[in-house]
């Protein structure tokens, strides 16, 4: 009993594929043979003993219980068999050629894709000059872009939906890492028939009373807290106004009158009309932008962009520091 139910139980595993048994350098070694019609050749060309081909193709014949080769005084020809093995194996070797070549890129940030979440990109900015020197140093990498406030971009960041963030401001976050990849100076944005539009330069209590546009969305929050820090206690207070609209309907809106904005410089390298971007005078520090992504993440993606990031932060920082050296020249 015990015996025919071994034997019932083995009847019912599934055959052994055949091809799972032929070792890979049998397959290599009768494509070699088949391009060259020729024992000898095959094993010059591959680098290994005549007798080590012969022994392999033979072994592989004896295993599928078919003749691949007939052989003849000057090599050796493809049976009608073999002709059809050869094709099918070819393209096989070759799917798994590029199956791990794919694996290699794919591990070296190679080839893949990258998911990038932003408040904006703005033609000229850190940000669009970073992505476009990622994509040149990265072709094969597929870049999607997300558009939408920081506080969304996180949430698809968390839900694995983004592979990094790039925000302003500084972002002490438990659950990510993050860290600062470049910085622009404070700019105020006003309708260029305003009093202070032909000055080059202003100053925070220049704007006392102003009315303020800020946006509920992206940076909005933030504007609209540096704006009460920097006018505490200055008199007429701020007047601030919220808007759930896009930075480009915000500064026309500058333009038409309803009041004035404050932004980051690289807002100033977008075609407007009827504006006029003014820097601070007295304001201490350029706002901070930030890349933010998961501790979780193996990407090799987002380890290219934050070392391609680091790189072109130093080269701003160089140029920069050789203009204001060079502006320091100029007034001695």
């Amino acid at each position: 009993m015990r015996r025919r139910s071994r034997q019932r139980l083995e009847a019912r595993k599934p055959p052994a594929l055949l091809g799972s048994r032929i070792p890979l350098a049998a397959l290599i070694q009768t494509l070699a043979v088949a391009e060259y019609l020729n024992f000898r050749h095959a094993a010059n060309a591959l680098g290994i003993s005549l007798s080590s081909v012969s022994a392999r193709v033979k072994t592989l014949e004896e295993d599928l219980g078919v003749r691949l080769f007939e052989r003849h005084a000057r090599g050796v020809r493809l049976t009608e068999a073999g002709r059809l093995f050869v094709e099918q194996v070819a393209a096989g070797v070759e799917q798994l050629d590029h199956a791990v070549k794919t694996a290699g890129m794919a591990s070296s940030g190679e080839c893949g894709r990258l998911r990038i979440g932003v408040h904006g990109i703005i033609p000229g900015s850190f940000l669009a000059e970073l992505i476009e020197r990622y994509r040149e140093s990265h072709p094969c990498i597929e870049i999607e872009i997300m558009e939408g406030t920081a506080r969304n971009a996180l949430m698809q960041l968390r839900a694995d939906r983004l592979d990094i963030v790039f925000a302003a401001g500084t972002h002490d976050l438990p659950d990510c890492h993050s860290r600062q990849i470049w910085s622009e100076p404070l700019v105020a944005v006003l309708p260029d028939r305003h009093p202070l539009a032909g000055q080059s330069t202003v100053t925070w209590p220049d704007l006392a009373g102003e009315t303020f546009l800020v946006r509920h969305s992206s940076t909005g929050p933030q504007v609209h807290d540096h704006i009460v820090l920097r006018l505490a206690g200055r008199l007429p207070p701020p007047s601030i106004q919220r808007f759930v609209v896009g930075r480009g309907t915000l500064l026309s809106m500058v333009g038409q009158g309803f009041g004035i904005t404050i932004v980051g410089a690289a807002t100033a390298l977008l075609p407007t009309t009827g504006i006029a971007f003014l820097p601070f005078a007295d304001e201490p520090e350029p706002v901070p932008f930030s890349a933010i992504w998961s501790p979780f993440s193996q990407s090799p993606a987002v380890r290219n962009i934050l070392v391609l990031a680091g790189k072109l932060g130093r080269i701003c920082d160089s140029a920069q520091g050789g203009i204001q050296h060079e502006r320091r020249g100029r007034r001695q």
